[in-house]
């Protein structure tokens, strides 16, 4: 049977765990569909999604429509945890993407629509909530056209409209091939021909056009109905199976898969949820991160025990000690990955136990939850022990609070949530150290030089020196004091977008007496090299200089014409650069950038200033620099260096006074 991996997308409260439920029912997998007001769903395993009515992790359940195996995965709308949909994106064969017929395209739906697009992924549009008051067909089209693509394609419409008994009516065939052909004919030139020639086209011929240019995404259907009441959910189930593209892939091929998700079980093992792409992996298969123990594939409802995973599969791996999300199975998955597709968290805080004594229980939690989500990026400060981690949202803070307390018994406040920054080399700047001189401390020479990279091309090490020229386990201690010492830079943020060079390496090999014993005082070690190379690296970025940016928002604004007056001022205090504003009748729409640290201010704002008929959608746009006094990261270091800006000489003559450097 063939198999597809699909996701389903959607701003929070559109309904795709509801609308999760109703495929499984009408499949036949579940006898009455879940309920996410009664917390009695299907995907909605933890017990703070059941309490709170949100989705907060991505859940995979099975099920069979049309011959088709469908590995569905349910993933969160709120924007808080869009960690766990980039993870998803790079697994999935297609997807469903949920637009509210009431609410209409709200920010994230936006978002998500230009991912999908731009990696390339298929998807149905599925209109939901047509059977509540205010909902519209024409009004809903009109704006996905406007605001997500205008290439839509309806495959029926609706009768009642806003009301409880509301339904989906598919076209019929010959008004289905007259909707279809004038649309697809852009992309097929039999098409165009017929419709030049005002020729009969059959409707077997129209559908294949049509599943050809959706798995192409150059088209996407569109259904509506409702999640509650099942309205258009059976025709949207076989839209799935046979308009979008089935998994691929070689089983007898090389392995080629990806991790995109970790749990722990009941005894406390990692379990890796798995895409294979290509090849097929089975028990006591050893992968650099384990030897595969248990294997359990997703089928008919849940993942049951089976003794291989085939390519097109998602499934569970347990004894993969080492694995982390993002780890590759086998050789990388071709194509563009999930990851990276969305902007970064752009807040952190630190997390302080209620107890002083639970502070090292809190790090370990930390760590457990990090390897879920590595996105929270776990620090903790050298000089206070205090964790941080980094945020999407509010939201987000308040779940790992719950989390922390209800699954490992630690009591938790986090202090005031502040905007993480990111520092750019200005200029090039080189320093060395040379082994056996007075400046030196350590048993290593290691020169290097930072100079700014391309933006976004992120981090790059590069050599100037034979790779031969000292043992391979002290460059790679080079790499990772290197690595370290990025992540705060003269300012204490992370500092991106650089080439870091190595110009200059030498080392005392292994030193031994008569007899035959090591004498390490005259021998180099790794750690000589790892602790050496943050000292030069920060005497060559203090010459280099670095700029601090901060994360700014795109946003659009819809305000009540006559309250645009009072807007303005506003978003000037909070360092807004507004767009001219644009009136269509009573409405006025705004459209620029502010300081994604001041997002939250106008949103406690725009109540009072427009009567609460504001309307605002803001994500993230880009890092720029900041023109103020830049902002010092005083905490959550990871380093020992202290003051304001940071100071490498400073760093460099306390170790040389410390004790123990040998």
């Amino acid at each position: 049977m063939a198999s597809l991996n699909l996701g389903i997308l959607a701003h929070v409260d559109a309904g795709k765990t509801s609308l999760t439920e109703r495929l499984l029912h009408a499949a036949g997998v579940i006898d009455e569909p879940g309920s996410v007001d009664r917390g009695s769903t299907r995907t909605d395993t933890l017990e703070l999604e059941r309490r709170r009515g949100i989705t907060i992790k991505s859940a995979v359940v099975s099920f069979a429509v049309h011959g088709v195996t469908v590995n569905l995965i349910d993933t969160p709308g709120h924007p808080d945890f869009v960690a766990e949909v980039e993870r998803v994106l790079g697994v999935l064969d297609g997807a469903v993407l949920m637009v509210s017929a009431v609410e209409g395209v709200q920010a994230q739906t936006r978002v998500l629509m230009r991912t999908l697009r731009r990696l390339g992924i298929p998807a149905l549009v599925f209109v939901n909530k047509i059977d509540r008051p205010g909902a519209g067909e024409a009004g809903a089209l009109r704006a996905m056209a406007a605001r997500l693509t205008p290439a839509l394609v309806p495959m029926g419409t609706t009768s009642g409209a806003g009301d409880r008994d509301a339904r989906f009516v598919p076209f019929d065939r010959e008004r289905l091939v007259a909707e279809l052909v004038p649309r697809l004919a852009e992309h097929d030139d039999d098409l165009l021909a017929a419709f030049v020639d005002d020729t009969a086209v059959a409707p077997q011929q129209a559908r294949r056009a049509l599943a050809a240019q959706t798995a192409r995404c150059l088209v996407h259907p569109v259904f509506f109905g409702s999640a509650i009441t099942g309205a258009g959910v059976a025709e949207l189930a076989e839209g799935v199976a046979t308009l979008l593209p089935a998994s691929g892939g070689d089983p007898d091929g090389p392995v080629s898969g990806t991790v995109f998700k970790i749990e722990r079980g009941a005894a406390g093992e990692r379990i890796a949820y798995a895409r294979l792409f290509s090849g097929t992996v089975r028990v006591r298969d050893r992968l650099p991160a384990g030897r595969i123990t248990g294997i359990r594939v997703f089928d008919d409802g849940d993942a049951a025990p089976s003794g291989a995973l085939a390519a097109g599969r998602i499934g569970t791996l347990v004894g993969l000690r080492d694995v982390r999300i993002g780890d590759p199975i086998g050789a990388p998955p071709p194509g563009p990955a999930g990851r990276g597709q969305f902007a970064p968290p752009s807040l952190e805080s630190v997390v302080v136990p209620d107890h002083p004594g639970d502070r090292g229980a809190l790090y370990a939690a930390l760590a457990q939850l990090a390897e879920q989500d590595p996105l929270i990026d776990l620090r903790q400060d050298d000089r206070d022990a205090e964790p941080a981690v980094s945020l999407y949202g509010e939201v987000q803070k308040e779940v790992i609070t719950t989390t922390l307390a209800e699954e490992f018994g630690i009591g938790v406040t986090f202090r005031e949530t502040t905007t993480l920054c990111v520092e750019r080399v200005v200029g090039t700047g080189s320093a060395e150290e040379v082994i056996d001189t007075a400046t030196n401390p350590f048993l290593a020479t290691v020169g290097l030089r930072i100079a700014p990279g391309p933006p976004g091309s992120g981090v790059r090490l590069a050599l100037e020196v034979e790779l031969g020229s000292m043992p391979p386990a002290f460059f790679t201690a080079v790499r990772d004091g290197v690595t370290a010492t990025l992540r705060r830079g003269l300012r204490g943020w992370q500092v991106g977008d650089c080439v870091v060079t190595m110009t200059r390496s030498g080392y005392w090999a292994r030193q031994s007496h008569s007899h035959g014993t090591f004498d390490k005082s005259m021998s180099s070690t790794a750690t000589d090299f790892r602790n050496l190379a943050p000292l030069v690296l920060r005497r060559a970025l203090a010459e280099a200089g670095t700029t601090v940016h901060e994360p700014v928002h795109r946003f659009r604004l819809e305000v009540p014409a006559d309250a645009l007056v009072a807007v303005l001022p506003v978003l000037a205090r909070l360092d807004g650069v507004p767009g001219p504003p644009r009136v269509d009748g009573t409405t006025c729409v705004i459209d620029g950038e502010i300081p994604a640290a001041r997002v939250h201010a106008l949103e406690q704002r725009l109540p009072a200033l427009t009567r609460g008929e504001a309307l605002l959608d803001a994500e993230f746009a880009r890092y720029l620099q900041v023109r103020r006094r830049p902002p010092t990261r005083v905490s959550t270091a990871s380093g020992p260096l202290d003051g304001d800006p940071l100071d490498p000489d400073d760093y460099l003559r306390r170790l040389r006074q410390g004790p123990g450097l040998r």
